[in-house]
Order: C-alpha cells, then structure tokens, then sequence
C-alpha cells in the first residue's frame, strides 16, 4: 500500500515524529473529514514537537546539571533570602544569554545557590541553549589532568562553546597559581561570546583572596563583574527551615 512506503520513507528521512502522527491519524476516523492542508499541519506540528522534545532531552543530559529536576519557575519566595523577584523573572526571557552578560550569585551554605544555578542551566536547556555544570575544584582539576593526556587544548575548545558555563562551589579551596591560570583561559575565551555562572560562598569584594596570583584574579574578576547581574542570598539554610533529611536537600519544594 501507498501508506506503507510513505511511512518507510519518513523513517528513512528520520521523521519519526510525522510516522508517528500519521499512524495517529489513520487509526481516528475523524481524520478523514479533515482537510489536506489540515492533516498536513498536524503531521508537520508533531514532527515539529518531536525534534524539540529530542533536542531538549540532549540538551539537558550534556548539562549534567546536579540539580536535573531544577526549575525556574519553581523557586521558593516565600522565605527571606534576599530573592529579587522581579530581577529573577525578568531571566526567563533569555535576553542575559543572548547579550552574553553573566550571573553572580553569592550567599551562606544551604540558602539554595545550587538549585538556582540549575535552574538556570535548565531554563537555558530549554530556550535552545547549551549548558554545562561543574563544581569549580573539579573542573579545574580536569583540566590539570588534561595537560598530561593532551587533551587540555580540547577541553578548553569544548568550555568556549557553552553557552550557559556554571562555575559552583567557586572558592571551596583556595586557587593555586596554575589553577588561576587555568580559569583564566577559560574565562577569556568565553570573554563577550558566551554566559558564565558563578556561585559561591564569599562575598564578591573576597574573591581575590581565594586566588593565589593576585595579577590573573584581576583579569578574571575583570571579565566576569562588570558585566553580571549579582545576587546576593542571605537567611537560614533553606534545609533547615524546610526540614529536610539530607538525602533530599537538593530539592527546593515550594
């Protein structure tokens, strides 16, 4: 039948969303009273729905955000944390991607830096950006690595291309002068191109204290503070307040 050769074509064209759509259409009798134009939009909509739904899943899983179930519109305000409401919602545009401007978030243990970092890595995922989370120490340790299997050039190559760069954890550990060198280049080569989160538990005005090379702390903050938005959390560990075993402190429940 002509219905089962047009179906080996999709899926030899990789249309996996219209098959779909289409073996739904033939198994609705109401179908039949749609007009072309109208079936046809139904069979481009879903393959159109499919594609997004793929590249969102691909998205998501390159992020290897810790937090995978953060949501931006699921942010607790309901406790004093110094949360500016409207600065928050005024991210989900995705304008501070596209202008490559980045976002600073500082505060206490426990006050939700994380989830907000994820949340912002999955609200990036799903306007079509790519992102990628790392705990600093880690990252810079891998890129230590990197130097002598010979791949550091790679992986400082595969950090410019994120768009949505989180840093967490920045400042755990005191910077060694090579690892300050290290995240300088990759802060500037991500430098006017592309977004990087940062959080942390100091204070901005402390962050040249955890870097040993007082001379690459400058050219980093350099290119990260003049052009980020800062938030500043204040208040009680959110665990505490909202009784969690440790187990599930990673979630940010309303």
């Amino acid at each position: 039948m002509w219905t089962e050769q047009t179906l080996e074509h999709l899926q030899q064209m990789r249309l996996h969303g219209m098959v779909q759509a289409l073996l739904t259409q033939q198994e609705q009798p109401d179908s039949a009273s749609l007009s072309f134009e109208e079936r046809l939009a139904l069979l481009v909509d879903a393959e159109w729905s499919s594609r997004e739904n793929h590249r969102l899943t691909r998205l998501l899983k390159a992020a290897h955000l810790k937090i995978p179930q953060a949501c931006w519109e699921e942010v607790d305000y309901s406790h004093p944390r110094g949360l500016d409401k409207s600065l928050l919602r005024s991210f989900v545009t995705g304008q501070w991607m596209t202008a490559h401007h980045h976002i600073l978030i500082t505060g206490p243990t426990g006050v939700g830096k994380t989830y907000l970092t994820c949340a912002l890595g999955n609200l990036a995922c799903r306007l079509g950006h790519s992102a990628m989370y790392a705990r600093t120490t880690r990252l810079l340790s891998e890129l230590s690595m990197a130097k002598g299997d010979g791949t550091y050039t790679k992986l400082l190559a595969k950090l410019a291309k994120v768009e949505v760069l989180i840093l967490d954890d920045f400042g755990q550990l005191p910077l060694t002068p090579l690892e300050c060198h290290d995240l300088m280049e990759v802060i500037d080569d991500r430098n006017a191109l592309h977004s990087t989160v940062v959080a942390s538990q100091f204070p901005i005005d402390g962050w040249h204290q955890v870097m040993a090379d007082p001379t690459l702390a400058e050219a980093i903050l350099d290119r990260l503070v003049h052009n980020a938005y800062k938030i500043k959390l204040t208040g009680e560990s959110m665990r505490k307040i909202q009784g969690l075993s440790p187990e599930k402190s990673n979630v940010e429940p309303e």
